[in-house]
């Protein structure tokens, strides 16, 4: 038996099965887009974007905060480097619905804990390649420099090396960013994937085309707007890589 037999069938669709069903071909009552939709379950929609976008911002931040010592770690004892990077990159490899299958049981079918393990799983690699790249990206005379005006190995990490680390870093919390935005997803099958639980549910319901269309489109918007932010974020921070570029 699946872990998933037990887990009671989402919330979704959006309205009671009878308001939302259409028929599964081409003709104007199975519309790819409808406002009508949107206007009717705009209460829904608006708690799954929540749900997606809080579950996306708590996985990669609490794989930034493990990524980021773990790039400190390669980065001064450089034998660790490849351990830690073939580790996360085996967890990476996990495909998502097997990854899902193994947490879940853990720690509950039902709870979002499962999606949010796997999800900073996923996110680790990325965000520990890319910091460790930043940080080794930091010109050697640099790193000198600060060593002769005193700056010990945590003063120099903490004062030069990741400031100066901060857009690889960044480059990375992007990639994270948006790849989790689209993992998220596969956590509708336990019932906790935010707007993947519309498309889903699209799906089941004689393929509402118009809840598939609403949920993939406010996925990508979400990704697009975190990158744009987070994008202006890295401008604020680095502004002399804007001077560079200029």
């Amino acid at each position: 038996m699946s872990f998933l037999s037990g887990v009671p069938v989402p919330a979704w669709p959006l309205a009671a099965p009878g308001e939302l069903a259409a028929p599964a071909d081409d003709g104007p009552g199975n519309p790819w887009f409808s406002w009508r939709y949107v206007h009717d379950n705009a209460g829904e929609i608006l708690s799954a974007l929540q749900f997606h976008a809080g579950l996306t911002a708590r996985a990669v931040i609490i794989a930034l905060i493990v990524a980021l010592p773990l790039a400190v770690v390669s980065y001064w004892w450089r034998p660790l480097t490849g351990p830690i990077l073939a580790l996360s990159g085996v967890l990476y490899t996990i495909p998502s619905l097997a990854l899902l299958a193994l947490v879940a049981p853990a720690v509950g079918t039902t709870s979002d804990t499962s999606v949010l393990i796997a999800l900073v799983l996923y996110a680790l690699l990325v965000l520990t390649r890319n910091s460790l790249a930043g940080l080794t990206q930091v010109p050697a005379e640099v790193r000198d420099a600060a060593a002769g005006m005193g700056y010990g190995r945590l003063g120099r990490l903490w004062r030069i090396e990741l400031p100066l680390a901060l857009p690889g870093i960044l480059t990375g919390l992007r990639l994270a960013t948006v790849s989790t935005v689209a993992l998220v997803t596969v956590g509708s099958l336990i019932g906790k994937g935010g707007l993947g639980e519309m498309i889903l549910g699209g799906f089941r319901n004689n393929f509402y085309k118009a809840e598939i269309m609403t949920g993939t489109l406010l996925c990508v918007g979400l990704a697009l707007v975190l990158d744009l932010a987070l994008a202006g974020v890295g401008r604020l921070l680095t502004p002399w890589t804007r001077e560079r570029s200029s």
